[in-house]
């Protein structure tokens, strides 16, 4: 099956084998959409407070090596996540569409003498 973008949506959890589940359809407000957005929305909720709280351990100075493990398991769940995350939103993006910048379509300008 050939996968091309907007046509399939990822889901931010894997099926009982470990592998990816995708989503077609249209309609981004059907159940399982809205539950995708949801998922979503809390893992990255949960990877922010995970990086807040990874910072205050690491300030503590006093940590004993299972904390610091059980820390990074979380740590890399949770970019593993976001990671997830970031590629559905990647591959619902229209491509037909680049952004527009003010100055038209040619992209930011630099002056001349940004080069030397």
């Amino acid at each position: 099956m050939t996968i091309h973008n907007n046509e399939l949506r990822l889901l931010p959890w894997s099926g009982p084998d470990g592998q990816p589940c995708y989503l077609s359809t249209e309609n981004s407000d059907g159940y399982l959409s809205r539950l995708a957005d949801n998922t979503e929305a809390l893992q990255l909720e949960v990877a922010a407070e995970l990086g807040e709280h990874a910072l205050e351990v690491l300030s503590n100075g006093q940590n004993r090596p299972n904390e610091l493990r059980l820390l990074v398991t979380d740590m890399a769940g949770a970019l593993r996540d976001v990671r997830r995350v970031a590629i559905s939103r990647g591959h619902r993006l229209s491509l037909t569409d680049p952004p527009a910048y003010e100055g038209g379509d040619e992209g930011p300008q630099l002056p001349t003498a940004a080069f030397g």
